[in-house]
């Protein structure tokens, strides 16, 4: 666990000791400064610790200090000192984003008090950053959950939150878009990362097999049963649908005597996604509730913009290390028919298209639009459709195209130029447009 840091500001020297030193018997790591500006070379965004700043100072005053805090980080935990008359300007200190005030003379017990609440509120918010940054950054089984759309943006934010919580979960959504990864997901971001991780299909046992293999007793030598085994971590139960009604009488029973909070997180899948069938109906009310504690339903990729192009781009560089050759050049074209495609197969069966093209481009024949028409008989009507304005297709591409090469290039702003004969204030100008920084290719 980080030890976060308590900044005093002040400039009068006895408070500033009195407060370090009370804080310091007290458990904290402090840190005392006499002026803003000196706690503005050390204090920046995600800094690891809280402020404690007062209000009325020579040269930047609290008040300038608290602006200047907010706009480099408004999750910074920041407790104002405050004179007998200053109370309203306290409360306007809140009002931009201060968490508490002081009154002198404070009261060394509710100091302490604000400063333990401070720096767990600061300790929580940097964990859930450091989560959100595995993300972005692919460090983690989160990171494979892909793409820059709002529905990617709320699915990630969605696993974060819910991993946190010990209730059960279930996951919904067409084939292929990626529910076992989310289970993943689940487990690895949330409190049980440490802890076993059991995935069983429900429709690939026989009633009575599956009954043995989750329940017992086993077979000798058989291992534990599941529920056993995924004791304190994540069991995941994939096709619930199929589960027969013995059988939900059987989990129900075993989720009714875990308690509150669960020993073993389950997270059920459904696979039964647009079949004309809904899951309230193919399980018992209480058993589906309880189940239902969180829902997660998934995105189709056809829905997901150009995560599309994000995805293929990924996947071709994958198999293209792979097999040892050169990913394919994907033309407007072709990027145009990849976003309109229908995708039933979704994220799955991108990556077969995927695969497909490089294999193809190492023989030097082929083409990806051919893989398309060969992937789904009703493509060619998709592919004819007005679809989207030109406009974003070809900002779709030019994305692409930019991200590609920066890639390619490790972020040499002088390469991407040359090959994209793009001056240094245009190629600027559209990265910033499209969200692309150059840190993310070195």
């Amino acid at each position: 666990m980080r030890m976060m840091k308590v900044a005093i500001v002040d400039d009068e020297e006895d408070i500033r000791q009195s407060i370090g030193q009370w804080l310091a018997l007290s458990g904290f790591d402090t840190e005392t400064f006499a002026c803003a500006e000196d706690a503005l070379k050390v204090i920046g965004p995600d800094w690891p610790g809280v402020v404690i700043s007062d209000i009325r100072m020579p040269g930047m005053d609290g008040m300038a200090f608290l602006k200047r805090l907010m706009g480099l980080d408004s999750g910074l935990p920041v407790i104002m000192i405050t004179g007998h008359g200053d109370v309203p300007m306290a409360v306007e200190a809140m009002r931009l984003g201060a968490m508490d005030f002081m009154e002198k003379p404070f009261n060394p017990d509710r100091m302490t008090e604000l400063a333990k609440r401070a720096t767990q509120a600061r300790r929580m918010t940097l964990d859930a950053r450091a989560l959100r940054r595995d993300l972005g950054e692919g460090t983690a089984v989160m990171g494979k959950l892909i793409g820059t759309s709002p529905q990617m943006e709320r699915l990630r934010e969605d696993v974060l939150d819910i991993a946190q919580s010990d209730g059960h979960v279930l996951i919904d959504g067409e084939t292929g878009t990626g529910k076992t990864l989310v289970a993943h997901a689940l487990h690895a971001a949330g409190t049980r990362a440490g802890k076993k991780f059991v995935t069983v299909s429900c429709a690939a046992f026989t009633e009575e097999a599956l009954a043995e293999r989750l329940f017992g007793p086993v077979a000798e030598g058989g291992g534990l049963p599941l529920v056993e085994e995924a004791r304190g971590g994540t069991l995941v139960l994939e096709d619930i649908e199929a589960l027969s009604c013995g059988l939900q009488a059987r989990l129900l029973t075993l989720l009714n005597e875990q308690g509150t909070p669960a020993e073993t997180r389950i997270v059920a899948i459904c696979n039964a996604h647009g079949e004309g069938r809904m899951l309230e109906d193919l399980l018992r009310p209480d058993l589906y509730f309880r189940l239902a504690a969180h829902k997660l339903t998934l995105p189709p990729l056809r829905a997901r913009g150009e995560d599309v192009l994000t995805l293929f781009t990924r996947m071709a560089e994958q198999f293209a290390d792979d097999y040892g050759c050169d990913a394919p050049q994907v033309s407007a074209q072709e990027a145009a028919q990849l976003l309109q495609a229908p995708w039933p197969g979704n994220v799955r069966q991108l990556i077969n298209v995927a695969e497909r093209a490089v294999l193809q481009a190492r023989r030097g024949q082929g083409s990806i639009a051919s893989l398309l028409m060969a992937e789904s008989d009703d493509l060619g009507t998709a592919m004819t459709t007005e679809g989207k304005p030109l406009k974003e297709y070809v900002e779709s591409f030019e994305k692409m195209l930019i991200d590609n090469t920066m890639r390619r290039h490790k972020g040499s702003i002088a390469a991407v130029m040359e090959e994209l004969c793009l001056p240094r204030r245009t190629l600027n100008e559209k990265m910033a447009k499209y969200g692309l920084s150059r840190g993310d290719y070195t």
